[in-house]
């Protein structure tokens, strides 16, 4: 019984680029079976796997119709992915010998299944992430541009934004450092969001607040509390902002307003609830107010 040629791959890229074409050509040219296994990301929807499965397929059939399309999940054991491998195509296709193919940068080095497998030469100098890159930017005027832009959004997870806010204290934790932004009259905590830089949530603190309030010696970020920030720019978006909120001990330096903020001072913390009242402080702050307050005994 001649065996069914598979072909591992992602083909994560808007059109099928001549490497493509040729390793499916190369593959139904030796086979008149032909499956393309196509590895489907954990992540749904982001820059390095943008497309998804059913998007891939219709490629695929576009390209070829008469092409096999399944998925396989990635895993993080290429042993138990190999395994999920075989099973697949011998349970969807029971009773079949299978040959794998596979090309640039492809999955021979981690397989470890019982299957064939022929490394094909490669063709050209493709980059599925250069394509990506090359054509980020690119606007089209067309019904099915709009519309794959609004199905990339649906179909996406509604996000949680983590940001960092720091409560600076000094004077025995009387004095609190609060800043004002240019576009907005009222006081706020220095802060902004987590970089995917950054080691951990202290560091994107203390980067924070270098960028905000320049080159001011604190101590240690301690975690006073998290919660949910209702900020003007998702109040309507099912994404929100979660904070998570530090307290630290001012040691030495001039504050001085950069980045977001324009200005810095610093406030009687026994002042802060009124200055809550009278409308002072950012309203979407109020609820770092209370935790500090709460924090320090205050409340």
């Amino acid at each position: 019984m001649k065996a069914t040629g598979v072909i591992i791959a992602r083909f994560q890229t808007p059109y099928l680029h001549d490497g493509h074409k040729y390793l499916l050509d190369e593959i139904r040219s030796k086979h008149n079976k032909v499956v393309v296994v196509l590895g489907v990301s954990p992540v749904k929807g982001s820059r390095r796997n943008p497309f998804d499965f059913y998007t891939r397929e219709r490629l695929l059939k576009q390209y070829a119709p008469e092409l096999m399309v399944l998925p396989l999940s990635d895993h993080p054991s290429d042993e138990t992915w190999s395994k999920q491998l075989d099973t697949l195509l011998q349970n969807t296709f029971p009773q079949e010998s299978f040959i794998l193919y596979g090309s640039r940068d492809c999955f021979i080095p981690y397989y470890s299944g019982h299957l064939q497998v022929v490394a094909l030469p490669e063709f050209g100098e493709y980059s599925a992430t250069a394509i990506r890159n090359e054509n980020s930017d690119k606007v089209l005027d067309t019904t099915d541009f709009r519309m794959g832009v609004n199905y990339a959004y649906q179909n996406t997870y509604s996000k949680v934004y983590p940001t960092v806010d720091i409560a600076v204290l000094k004077d025995n934790d009387t004095q609190l450092l609060l800043g004002k932004k240019s576009n907005s009259p009222q006081w706020r905590f220095p802060g902004g969001f987590a970089d995917p830089t950054d080691a951990d949530y202290e560091a994107a603190a203390r980067r924070e607040l270098q960028e905000e309030c320049g080159d001011i010696e604190v101590s240690a970020m301690q975690y006073v509390g998290s919660a949910k920030i209702d900020d003007w720019r998702y109040r309507s978006e099912e994404d929100k902002i979660i904070t998570m909120f530090f307290k630290t001990q001012w040691v030495f330096g001039q504050a001085q307003a950069n980045d977001d903020l324009k200005e810095l001072a610093w406030f009687p913390v026994r002042e802060l609830s009124s200055m809550m009242q009278q409308g002072t402080i950012a309203k979407e702050h109020h609820v770092l107010v209370n935790l500090l307050l709460k924090n320090l005994n205050i409340l």
